[in-house]
């Protein structure tokens, strides 16, 4: 009994818990990303629920007790002006009690002779006044009446049924309830609304720097220079921008020594290649020296590849509008150079802003990485409002899905999938990776509808 128990509550408790993980993602859902949104919702929502529960209490409460009160007086008055009918019925009377309705208790009174009440009218479907006050007067009558709430929009009709006539009696509708209700409502509304308009501007400004900071980092991520930007807003929000600035100027400082010091390495490394190449020239044309001259201009070729590789020389490119598709059709004449087939198409705007020497050093990468393994290549480009994408396709052996992130990796070969004769110093993906990155972007491998490998490159634009 005990275990079926426990099992019950464990199935209602796995039943809480799902319903909650689909609430929780529904929420998630339908709720604004912005936090902008976020936070006017934020302020708005126990703004709105704070005059709900005013108004409610409001009408609930004090208007409707103060309209049950005041149509509980005008009701006495019309009960006492019927008693004094019944017992004072000459005409002369009559006339007096008008009088003292008219002067005293502000109400209109007439006597038809020979009247019978008439059939009770439509009762609104919500009206606050029209139920209380029909109640009071049904409270202190002990004749038939009859009441017109919803007719004159400024009065209220009362018809009491006298032995041989009718008592008519009119009251101003403002005497039986709170008329000024309105001017509470009103205060309230557009007070809320001008705080509202106020914190509105205000968050505006709140959430300003916020979003200049990710503008920033963003156009670092991607880049490009960061001109214009300088901490402000809350305590909070400079501080990120500060320790962003502080980031940034430590990256380039790096980027700066690292490129300094590979200058003077290149530089030391170059003339020593100069001195072999003096030193064979001296030699003359031998079998042994045309090695030599062939071993020193690869030593040279992989030398360039390092240092282009450790320099970075995209770090001090700035970026500007760029064709792409011209680019593309230069890295097709290339490819048909080294006697490829080889398509290259764009569609979409051509002007992108991009740092065009690593672009292009990217995208020439790629293209000769294809042609040193496949004999058919295609470049397709695209550009849209958000991305620059481009694929380079090879009809080559491709590369096996679980070594593709692999050959990313500096001086990393597949010496089972590319061919180890077709040269190269293992880091032509590594340069295009690095390119595309300084950009905001990526390269990733896939299966080609060729055969063989599909390189994509896509950048934020």
């Amino acid at each position: 009994m005990r275990d079926a128990a426990l099992l019950r509550l464990r199935r209602a408790m796995a039943r809480w818990h799902e319903a909650n993980l689909r609430f929780g993602a529904w929420f998630n859902r339908t709720m604004p990303k912005g936090l902008f949104a976020r936070s006017l919702i934020i302020i708005v929502a126990p703004m709105v629920i704070l005059q709900s529960v005013l108004v409610f209490v409001f009408m609930e409460r004090h208007y409707s007790t103060v309209t049950r009160r005041l149509s509980a007086a005008v009701s006495q008055d019309i009960a006492a002006l019927a008693e004094l009918a019944i017992a004072f019925p000459d005409a002369a009377d009559q006339e007096r009690i008008k009088q003292i309705a008219q002067f005293t208790m502000n109400l209109t009174v007439d006597f038809l002779p020979d009247q019978h009440l008439p059939p009770p009218g439509p009762k609104p479907f919500f009206s606050i006044l029209d139920s209380h006050f029909t109640g009071e007067v049904g409270k202190r009558l002990r004749r038939p009446f009859w009441t017109d709430t919803v007719g004159n929009s400024n009065l209220l009709e009362v018809r009491v049924q006298l032995d041989d006539k009718v008592m008519r009696v009119f009251a101003r509708r403002t005497q039986a309830y709170l008329s000024n209700s309105h001017i509470f409502l009103v205060w309230m509304v557009g007070t809320s609304l001008v705080l509202l308009a106020v914190a509105i501007l205000f968050l505006r400004n709140q959430i300003k720097p916020i979003e200049a900071l990710a503008e920033a980092a963003a156009a670092f991520g991607k880049g490009r220079d960061v001109t214009g930007f300088r901490p402000r807003g809350a305590r909070e929000v400079r501080g990120a921008a500060l320790a962003f600035l502080e980031m940034k100027r430590r990256i380039e400082r790096q980027i700066e020594q690292r490129t300094t010091m590979l200058a003077g390495v290149s530089h030391d490394m170059r003339t020593i290649l100069t001195r072999f190449k003096l030193e064979l020239a001296l030699i003359g044309d031998t079998v042994d020296s045309e090695a030599l001259r062939a071993d020193v201009d690869e030593l040279q070729s992989m030398l360039e590849a390092y240092l282009a590789f450790a320099r970075d020389d995209s770090a001090g490119e700035p970026p500007a509008l760029t064709d792409v598709s011209r680019i593309l059709d230069d890295a097709r004449r290339n490819g048909e150079r080294h006697g490829v087939e080889i398509e290259a198409r764009f569609t979409g705007e051509p002007m992108v802003m991009l740092r065009a020497d690593a672009f292009r050093r990217c995208i020439g990468n790629l293209v000769a990485n294809g042609w040193r393994h496949g004999r058919k290549l295609a470049i397709n480009g695209n550009s849209d409002a958000r991305w620059l994408t481009v694929t380079v396709d090879d009809d080559g052996p491709g590369i096996p899905p679980d070594r593709r992130e692999e050959v990313f990796r500096p001086f990393v070969r597949l010496d089972d999938a590319r061919n180890q004769d077709a040269g190269g110093s293992g880091l032509g993906l590594t340069i295009a990776r690095d390119a595309a990155r300084a950009h905001g972007g990526d390269v990733t491998l896939s299966d080609s509808p060729l055969g063989g490998l599909r390189a994509t490159v896509r950048i934020p634009v």
